[in-house]
């Protein structure tokens, strides 16, 4: 699992809040995320989601 960021990895890179990110895995706005039995793994190259 080297290639990949957890929640909170990626909310202290993206400088958001860990449930922002939870939100964003779930809404499926950040591609290539997976869920592993409750927790998410994000791609360490994923690029944060703009606003719609």
């Amino acid at each position: 699992m080297e290639n990949y960021m957890t929640v909170k990895e990626t909310a202290a890179k993206w400088k958001i809040t860990e449930r922002q990110v939870q939100i964003l895995c779930k809404t499926n706005r950040i591609q290539g995320a997976i869920q592993v039995s409750r927790i998410w793994l994000i791609p360490s190259n994923a690029v944060k989601p703009t606003r719609q």
